[in-house]
């Protein structure tokens, strides 16, 4: 019995290590990517199609962000910061995209249900001390302590 929790420790361990290698590398390319979007700023001025420039840099810009929340994500494992993600997420999409009227419409309506969850299914017993503040709640255990 004491082999198989011991090799259940071990290999959760190097899940873990996994997990922040990969981490450091998406931080890695994240840092190369937004040496290249301050380069897109400085070329907007020289574009011929200032919108069309504006636009690729806006995309890059969002999949920086989103690097950055997914990066969180990893950190902290919360079911907050998996939310601001797939928030982000559905945001670059309806703000980047041409997406049409229904298209917007789902997006809104996503969000809107995000948000739902997040105020009134989302629990603090499963979230750090840094998610009570970000949504300004505790419950009234976390409140006595």
């Amino acid at each position: 019995m004491k082999i198989k929790e011991y090799l259940r420790s071990r290999i959760a361990f190097m899940a873990s290590v996994i997990e922040i290698a990969i981490s450091a590398i998406v931080l890695l390319a994240i840092i190369v990517a937004g040496v290249q979007v301050v380069r897109e700023v400085f070329d907007l001025t020289k574009s011929p199609d200032v919108e069309e420039g504006f636009k690729m840099f806006l995309g890059h810009a969002f999949n920086l962000i989103i690097g950055v929340e997914f990066i969180k994500m990893l950190a902290k494992h919360t079911p907050g910061s998996a939310i601001e993600v797939l928030l982000y997420a559905i945001a670059r999409q309806m703000v980047v995209e041409h997406t049409t009227p229904f298209e917007n419409l789902i997006g809104i309506a996503t969000i809107a249900l995000i948000f739902a969850i997040r105020k009134f299914l989302f629990v603090p017993s499963f979230s750090g001390e840094t998610e009570i503040a970000l949504f300004g709640k505790a419950s009234k255990k976390e409140q006595k302590e």
